[in-house]
């Protein structure tokens, strides 16, 4: 096995501590200990055999250490073992053997007489090493707790030091930071911050934020963000990226989008590429990024109110509602310009079953679920898409909401008020056979036989248009 300069430099200052040691101690217990009357300097001629021992005894120790750390602790627990743990080892066992060595050697020496004198020494050097003492223990603390590994990301420190472990040695743990310098952290320091460590092999989230627009879809924001963030190279495709809205600012909606990397050491380079793909995605999605910005209302007298909305899509997509089939295309375009447009977000409740209300709902733009509970769970029975209406019989007779409605996706709906169908009525009384004999006809249009399809219409629609009357106050 081959011994390197460091190993070579540990040889020669072991062997030269345990020579002066021994010598030493012998002289000092030759003339002033307990001795048997030989002559002082014959005691020197086994200092050769003392130091050739532990030569031997220390080269001993070193392969046990190579076979104990770097090959069964490897094999064990997968990592190699720290540096602090087998210089205590090594010092410890050579310390034992030394002692043993020592008292073969020089069999007529009272070791106990030299502990007790070395006692006092000892408490003399503790006092003027606390700090040196401190970071030492402090040390072998953090191997004996292991919070964090070599190779892990740790951010320790008042400063908030942060950087790779590279090793932990018996004064100081030893950080490879993201500028690629060294940072040295005392041990004592360590043991007594808050250390925050992102372990190496696991799925360590990180944030990056960025902010857009009010017009801007939060919607159609989450999807662009989430498929560009997922793709971006270091995020794990374990877990799906999580886009979410941090609080509604003074000129913008703050965003975070929170994913995880393969790699952490990498997160700056990663949050780097994360932002790059998001400018991109919102450069393709036609999404705008903000920036602070004052907007003045000057407020105006208007000699007619504004319509809602682009007129002719509105009208367009009330023209094509069968319920409203016998409107004149005036009649349609005053419905238009009264409709009110709500957009309702992925999951969220258009209507609740049993509320009372007096509107119906058009779907501009996407789907909607209806729903009835069914033994204490909601249970679909129908999802309505584009073109497609609900919520008619509050609208004209008042009765409560009969099943919850919730938006599958980003969802653009027309409600049709009160005051603007009995605008209507009040103008064109007969609406009102036509409306109800129209509804009638698509309640029963799923009956078995034309027949009683017919009887069917015949009672619906008078007992509609009873109730429309009775609502509208109509004569």
């Amino acid at each position: 096995m081959a011994i390197s300069s460091r190993e070579k430099k540990n040889i020669i200052f072991y062997v030269t501590a345990s020579a002066v040691v021994g010598l030493a101690t012998y002289l000092f217990l030759r003339f002033w200990g307990n001795h048997t009357g030989a002559h002082p300097f014959e005691g020197l001629l086994r200092i050769p055999w003392l130091i050739l021992l532990s030569l031997v005894v220390y080269l001993g120790i070193r392969v046990v250490n190579a076979l104990l750390f770097d090959f069964a602790f490897r094999v064990r627990r997968g990592y190699e073992a720290p540096t602090l743990v087998r210089n205590i080892f090594t010092l410890i066992v050579f310390a034992i053997l030394f002692v043993l060595i020592f008292n073969r050697v020089y069999f007529e020496v009272n070791i106990g007489a030299l502990f007790t004198t070395s006692a006092i020494f000892g408490v003399i050097i503790g006092l003027a090493l606390q700090d040196t003492l401190g970071n030492f223990f402090s040390g072998i603390s953090l191997h004996a707790d292991r919070p964090f590994q070599v190779g892990d990301v740790i951010a320790l420190g008042p400063q908030k030091i942060t950087g790779v472990v590279e090793g932990i040695t018996w004064r100081a743990i030893k950080l490879r930071t993201f500028g690629n310098n060294i940072a040295l952290v005392s041990n004592s320091v360590a043991a007594k911050e808050a250390i925050e460590v992102f372990p190496r092999g696991n799925l360590n989230a990180r944030l990056v934020y960025f902010s857009t627009l009010y017009t801007d879809s939060p919607a159609k924001t989450i999807h662009i963000v989430r498929e560009a963030v997922r793709e971006a190279e270091n995020v794990s495709p374990k877990i799906a990226p999580v886009v979410r809205i941090r609080t509604l600012g003074e000129s913008s909606i703050e965003w975070e989008v929170k994913y995880w990397p393969e790699d952490y050491a990498k997160y700056n380079d990663t949050d780097a590429l994360v932002r790059e793909r998001i400018w991109y995605a919102f450069r393709r999605a036609n999404i705008t990024f903000a920036f602070p910005t004052r907007t003045l209302h000057v407020e105006r007298k208007a000699a007619a109110p504004a319509a809602i909305g682009p007129q002719r899509e509105i009208i367009e997509r009330l023209s094509a509602v069968d319920i409203f089939a016998p409107l004149s295309a005036e009649e349609t375009a005053k419905l238009a310009a009264a409709a009110v447009r709500h957009v309702f977000a992925h999951g969220e409740l258009v209507i609740r079953a049993g509320d009372r209300g007096s509107s119906m709902f058009v779907v501009h733009n996407g789907r909607v679920q209806v729903q009835v509970t069914d033994g204490g769970r909601p249970r679909s029975v129908a999802v309505l898409g584009e073109g497609a209406f609900f919520g008619e019989m509050a609208l004209f007779t008042g009765e409560p909401r009969a099943a919850n409605v919730v938006a599958l996706e980003e969802t653009e709906v027309l409600e049709i008020g009160h005051a603007a169908m009995k605008h209507l009525f009040d103008t064109n009384p007969d609406l009102a056979e036509s409306i109800s004999y129209t509804s009638a006809e698509r309640r029963a249009g799923l009956e078995a036989s034309s027949q009683e399809a017919s009887q069917v219409r015949k009672d619906e629609s008078a007992g509609l248009l009873a109730s429309i009357k009775r609502f509208f106050g109509l004569k």
